[in-house]
């Protein structure tokens, strides 16, 4: 029996945790780490809404940082798979059969988003009284705009 289990490839091994001091020490080492990219991605969060309240909010440095803020929930949402779900001690191919869907999820939401954004482009272009009732207002009002108020007398 001792001999088949050698000629079992260490992949197809199943290896229990054989140190729990370890594996708490990794859970402790991975909750930690999720907290301080937590804290970052908070810290960016409110920066985004800082810049925003602005005089003249840039629209570059706020994609930059919605951006790295992405890269920063891949990177817990690995960390979470790989660690508390187990998933980091898996063999590659189980490894796999969860992965390669989920990226083609990925690629599924992106088309999405663009094709809507395509449409309401479209959309827009050809049909004038959508965009009136669908555009967002600018955040500041103009002076035109409170002229009717202070006309009228209402405070």
């Amino acid at each position: 029996m001792s001999h088949e289990s050698n000629l079992m490839s260490p992949e197809m091994t199943f290896q229990h945790h054989t140190d729990d001091a370890e594996f708490k020490r990794r859970v402790k080492k991975t909750t930690i780490l999720l907290s301080v990219i937590t804290v970052i991605e908070l810290a960016i969060g409110l920066s985004i809404y800082t810049i925003h309240k602005g005089e003249n909010p840039s629209h570059l440095l706020v994609l930059m940082f919605k951006g790295v803020v992405c890269i920063l929930t891949l990177a817990k949402a690995y960390y979470i798979v790989s660690v508390f779900m187990h998933l980091g001690d898996e063999i590659r191919n189980m490894i796999m059969t969860i992965v390669v869907p989920l990226l083609l999820f990925v690629w599924f939401i992106t088309a999405f988003i663009f094709e809507g954004n395509s449409y309401k482009n479209l959309r827009n272009t050809y049909d004038p009284y959508f965009k009136e009732t669908t555009m967002p207002k600018e955040h500041h009002t103009t002076e035109k705009e409170k002229a009717p108020e202070e006309k009228s007398g209402k405070q």
